[in-house]
């Protein structure tokens, strides 16, 4: 699995189709986010990624993402 860092420019699917953004932060242990308790471990982190075009803020696995050409 690919290792992403804060500020890769990355896509992924959502209900809206496909979007892109870049990381902001990356966790590494179990954070409560928009109300929800998410999963995280040094092996299997999430990231944080700000919507190019919203602003909106998603949490996903690094499997969920694709690395994009800045």
């Amino acid at each position: 699995m690919q290792a992403f860092e804060v500020g890769d420019h990355v896509g992924w699917n959502s209900e809206a189709g496909r979007v892109s953004g870049r990381i902001v932060k990356v966790h590494t242990a179990d954070f409560d986010y928009k109300g929800h308790r998410h999963r995280a471990t040094p092996d299997k982190p999430q990231y944080e990624i700000r919507s190019d075009k919203t602003e909106h803020v998603a949490a996903h696995y690094g499997a969920a993402l694709t690395k994009l050409a800045d």
